[in-house]
């Protein structure tokens, strides 16, 4: 896992230096090394945390045997081994100077250009320049697990694995405006999703794309997309399936295990995480290590859970108790560690626990992606129950009726909102988040920084999909990789901790949408297949129990810790000073929370603090 960053201008106004500020902004992502390089107008510049191959002929920018080209590469491609086996096989001289996974890559772009990404299996960021062309060749992996941003405005193109690389750049920080647009998605998703980023000019490179920067321009096109692999055809037969799904399981974790430092796993005590390190400790003939956060208030608290998972599968097992403590050191600093507003609250004991498995490992698993392949979440059973005829019917009475009710039922009442059909995604995740609807955008934002958005919830397939299987897409091409990953790329690459994701190789993803829904949620039995593979490896006993999640006591904290913070975030001189909120709709949300009458409304006050924090 490493840093990349690089630029190219037409007219040379970037410069060498601004080049080693923009690495040295990265410098948490690889403390183990750096290396720059820069041909005509193109340079490029990489941080490396070793993880395969440690040697110092493994560093990079890697050259290319054949001289032409040069690479710099953030994430790990788990077959490589197979990749040079085919190597070998169609170039009899080909012979490997490294045992690393980076060279192999190098050498497969030089003999089949393009394609040569989709033999990859990993999660990678990678920018390739072509002497000869001069040209930069970008990827990113299927799901958009490693990150990559670039600015481009005709002219001037730079690139980076945080946003706070690219505002090293002079020309690029002078010229930084506020792009309403990411303000509004925000606001009511609680994260930036691809391409938007909070600034104009700058953007998320696309999850399953690559990318060719040349003189003539910018022109980027997908060589991967879920929609692609979602046919009419379904698995039906349980048995088959849970059989396909273990080999795969298996065969991923193999994959994810290969390292050449230390490592071990996050354990929540969930399905996910339990499975993942169920897997690798069966695979590993000595104790794996296992980490996890536990909260004094017991409704947050799974750490007896994991305890016991870790016990059963004899796991070397540590555990933190997060503070309130903890969460106030914490907060100021969100802003420099993701770069953009994010409300993603559990990122503060994604920290803490990325801070404390770095203190004995430098490579850990995690269990992300489960939820969204095996409809984990409640919103999945919400978008049944809305697209029930008759709730559709009477949408508006059920509505009116919840709203007068209790705490909870006023938090529903928000679900049954007239919403356009081609919103009605967004619409569910926004609401079961507890964020804000889009009417109630337009009301919190001053109208000139009030926007529209459209996001791609209705793709086009190839077989309809029930209700809760669109959610299921909307949430992997969306929360999973804009809010999920990010917030564990960013939590663990800043304790320099390297995080991989079992669950996500993309031969589970497009098995996941081949089955029938029945096969991933099945009567209320959420994530039933991944259940049953489970059950091999632990008693139903330890799992068969109401899913919790990774969520901290932010409304507690919110009415007392964080309380003064609050106020002080979104007094009447800071809101008016920045000129983006109205000022007399936060005191109304401000004025219903802490009155008791709206408790639900803490996840927006603190999106709203937040936001604050960025923009202030």
């Amino acid at each position: 896992m490493c840093g990349i960053c690089g630029f190219y201008s037409k007219t040379n106004i970037f410069s060498e230096e601004e080049l080693k500020k923009m690495a040295l902004a990265l410098s948490h992502r690889g403390p183990d090394a750096n290396g720059f390089f820069f041909h005509d107008a193109f340079a490029l510049a990489h941080l490396r945390l070793s993880i395969i191959d440690l040697s110092v002929a493994a560093n990079q920018p890697m050259t290319s045997h054949n001289d032409r080209y040069v690479m710099v590469f953030n994430g790990e491609v788990y077959n490589y081994k197979e990749i040079e086996k085919e190597l070998k096989i169609q170039n009899n001289i080909f012979c490997a100077k490294t045992s690393s996974d980076t060279e192999i890559i190098l050498e497969a772009f030089s003999q089949w250009g393009i394609d040569f990404v989709n033999k990859l299996n990993g999660m990678f960021a990678i920018v390739i320049y072509d002497k000869e062309e001069k040209s930069f060749s970008l990827f990113r992996d299927r799901l958009g697990i490693k990150p990559l941003y670039y600015f481009y405005d005709g002219t001037h193109f730079a690139f980076a694995s945080e946003l706070k690389a690219l505002k090293q750049l002079h020309f690029i920080n002078k010229t930084l405006t506020l792009n309403p647009i990411a303000i509004n998605e925000y606001l009511h998703l609680g994260y930036i999703p691809e391409p938007d980023t909070l600034y104009k000019n700058i953007y998320k490179f696309p999850s399953g794309s690559y990318g060719i920067l040349s003189h003539k321009g910018l022109e980027i096109k997908r060589y991967w997309n879920i929609h692609d692999k979602i046919s009419e055809n379904q698995i039906t037969d349980e048995h088959e399936a849970k059989n396909s799904l273990k080999d795969l399981l298996i065969s991923s974790v193999k994959y994810r295990m290969i390292s050449d430092v230390p490592f071990g796993t996050f354990l929540s005590g969930g399905i996910d995480s339990s499975l993942v390190t169920a897997i690798a400790q069966s695979i590993n003939a000595e104790p794996i290590k296992t980490f996890n956060i536990r909260f004094n208030e017991s409704k947050y608290d799974e750490s007896p859970y994991a305890r016991a998972v870790a016990k059963y599968l004899q796991t070397n097992h540590t555990e933190y108790t997060l503070t309130e403590k903890d969460a106030l050191e914490l907060i100021p600093q969100l802003p420099r560690i993701y770069d953009e507003p994010f409300a993603d609250s559990s990122a503060i004991p994604t920290l803490l626990v990325s801070k404390m498995a770095r203190q004995q490992v430098t490579m850990t698993l995690s269990g992300d992606g489960g939820d969204e392949l095996f409809m984990g979440y409640g919103a999945y059973r919400w978008a049944e129950r809305l697209d029930n005829p008759f709730v559709k019917t009477f949408r508006a009475p059920i509505g009116k009726t919840l709203s007068i009710l209790n705490n909870r039922c006023k938090r529903a009442a928000h679900l049954f909102e007239k919403v356009q059909q081609e919103n009605m995604r967004s619409h569910i995740f926004s609401q079961e988040q507890y964020l804000f609807s889009r009417t109630e955008i337009k009301k919190i934002l001053h109208p000139e920084f009030y926007h529209d958005f459209k996001l791609d919830e209705n793709p086009l397939l190839k077989r309809n999909l029930s209700a809760s299987e669109k959610q299921s897409l909307f949430d992997l091409n969306y929360y999973l990789k804009d809010d999920l990953l990010v917030k564990v790329d960013r939590a663990s690459m800043h304790h320099s901790l390297e995080t991989r994701v079992p669950l996500l190789d993309y031969r589970i993803v497009e098995f996941a949408y081949k089955l029938h829904p029945s096969l991933r949620m099945n009567g209320k039995t959420t994530k039933y297949l991944l259940k049953k593979v489970l059950s091999d490896y632990i008693p139903e006993s330890y799992f068969n129990r109401k899913k919790r999640g990774f969520a901290v006591p932010l409304e507690k904290w919110m009415k007392k810790e964080l309380k003064e913070m609050v106020q002080e975030r979104l007094s009447e001189e800071k809101i008016n000073l920045n000129g983006i909120l109205n000022y007399a709709e936060v005191v109304k949300l401000k004025t219903a929370f802490y009155a008791g009458k709206k408790s639900y409304l803490y996840n927006r006050l603190w999106e709203l603090m937040v936001l604050q924090n960025f923009i202030s």
